[in-house]
């Protein structure tokens, strides 16, 4: 990835395609509004046991930076270790996968790790985007056009995510088109933030895909966790897109039980607009799941080799 791709699209791309998965994301986890989860607790967190704890205990791990523990919840224990092993031999790379720019994040990490990045980068942005408003706003307005389009034409959606999604989509773009993307000071720190945090991850971006390998799921997810809170971070601090306060208004209806299976509704808002969506749960040795999210990653080992996308759009 060049820091050309970089400079142009992780400044809103990357912040919405990321923000995209919020609406699979939100399937995930209960706290209390403003109750703060430590990695200590980690270990003594169980699986769902009612349906709408599959949702609940999801956003909990994502509130408390733990790439690691949601993957651990987020499916059966069996397909947990059957995912550790595929990320060792390269066959998966779940849940990465759910983020849009998940085969990016190599290449992303390498650009933001070189030497002067922060400063190539600001560069970059100096000459393309500083002031640019008006060419800012027809990317993002391009960028929702194509995510759109490609949500509602891609058959490996369902009718529930079609929707879901679009209303994420609608949302991210009324937000972009409102945030100060061209403001210099603004960028200066968000590109500060980002590079010091891909340092800190520890994972050798210029290695690709392969660093994931070598690390394993539980380490890879738990260097990563703290880089993607620090983007999610600076969006709150320097966009005004606060995701964790969605993941904190979170509200998880049953709409429905039958069995092993059930049907959920998700309310939260995003970006200042209400967002109603409904996903399906399923139970699996006396725990519940979101049924997309072990659809996803079962699906995942039968990859030779990991391919790091494949579902979702991304930027043109």
């Amino acid at each position: 990835m060049t820091q050309r791709f970089v400079g142009r699209r992780l400044h809103f791309a990357l912040a919405a395609a990321l923000c995209l998965t919020l609406p699979t994301a939100c399937e995930r986890g209960g706290v209390t509004t403003g109750q703060t989860i430590g990695v200590a607790r980690v270990a003594r967190v169980e699986a769902a046991t009612r349906p709408i704890d599959a949702a609940y205990v999801l956003r909990d791990r994502l509130l408390a930076h733990d790439g690691a523990g949601f993957a651990r919840l987020a499916v059966p224990a069996d397909l947990h270790a059957r995912l550790a092993t595929g990320w060792k031999d390269g066959r998966s790379r779940w849940p990465l996968d759910e983020l849009p720019l998940d085969a990016k994040l190599p290449g992303m990490l390498a650009t933001l790790q070189a030497p002067g990045a922060d400063k190539a980068l600001m560069a970059t942005f100096r000459r393309q985007f500083a002031g640019a408003d008006r060419d800012i706003d027809q990317a993002i307005r391009t960028l929702a056009l194509f995510g759109g389009e490609y949500v509602q034409n891609d058959g490996d959606y369902t009718p529930e995510e079609r929707e879901h999604i679009g209303q994420a989509i609608i949302a991210l773009q009324a937000w972009g088109l409102q945030a100060p993307f061209a403001d210099k000071a603004r960028a200066q720190r968000f590109f500060t933030a980002l590079t010091a945090a891909a340092r800190r991850s520890g994972i050798e971006g210029k290695a690709g895909t392969a660093a994931f390998g070598k690390l394993g799921m539980r380490a890879s997810l738990t260097r990563l966790s703290p880089f993607l809170a620090t983007l999610l971070a600076q969006l709150r601090q320097q966009y005004g897109l606060d995701v964790d306060a969605s993941l904190r208004a979170l509200k998880v209806t049953l709409l429905q039980q039958t069995g092993d299976t059930a049907r959920l509704r998700l309310q939260y808002p995003l970006a200042g607009r209400d967002i109603d969506a409904v996903v399906p749960a399923v139970r699996i040795d006396g725990h519940w799941y979101l049924a997309d999210f072990v659809q996803r990653a079962d699906a995942s080992l039968a990859a030779k080799p990991a391919v790091a996308g494949g579902r979702k759009p991304s930027p043109p």
